[in-house]
């Protein structure tokens, strides 16, 4: 049988079943959203089950800013982030708002709950809302990494808008690479 090379449905797609974290906390996590997305049938448990178990690179940060882009329409729903939350000082007035993460910076916290906001972990959300009823659920930019910039096309090529993997002079464009000048 011969492997058709236009249509690769063929190869097998490799799906966390489990964390790779060493917190007790995240294994925990884990086994409460495998338990209600397999006993609510909700999509939403299911989602976070599955952003739960992806890597640090793949739970990138969420800004205030980003939050209050979202939630500032519906201010009755709760904002629900599987990731850190950072603070923004771009965001001049946080509003009061109710944000569950998995993680907040301090200043983060600080503004929100000065503001007459919450900030829930994800256990307590399980414990107030099973089903995710009432819920935005928020991610960061995975490509916001100064990484991505290197990836694509080979840099200087047509079209390519890719970083060179060279040292770059702060005078003139002088390239620095193996030891050459």
């Amino acid at each position: 049988m011969a492997i058709d090379k236009l249509n690769m449905s063929n190869k097998k797609q490799h799906v966390r079943k489990h964390t790779d974290s060493t917190d007790p906390y995240m294994a925990l996590l884990v086994r409460l959203y495998k338990f209600l997305a397999r006993r609510t049938h909700s999509p939403f448990n299911a989602e976070v089950c599955k952003r739960l178990m992806k890597s640090r690179t793949n739970r990138p940060v969420v800004s205030l800013s980003r939050v209050y882009r979202y939630v500032h329409k519906h201010p009755e729903k709760t904002a629900v982030i599987v990731a850190t939350v950072v603070d923004d000082t771009r965001l001049l007035d946080v509003p009061k708002m109710s944000v569950c993460a998995l993680h907040f910076t301090n200043s983060a916290r600080a503004r929100i709950l000065k503001a007459g906001g919450e900030c829930l972990t994800l256990d307590q959300l399980a414990v107030r809302k099973p089903t995710g009823s009432n819920t935005i659920l928020l991610r960061g930019c995975r490509t916001a990494r100064k990484a991505f910039r290197y990836f694509g096309a080979p840099a200087g090529g047509f079209k390519s808008h890719t970083r060179p993997r060279v040292k770059r002079s702060k005078f003139g464009k002088k390239e620095i690479a193996r030891g050459k000048y």
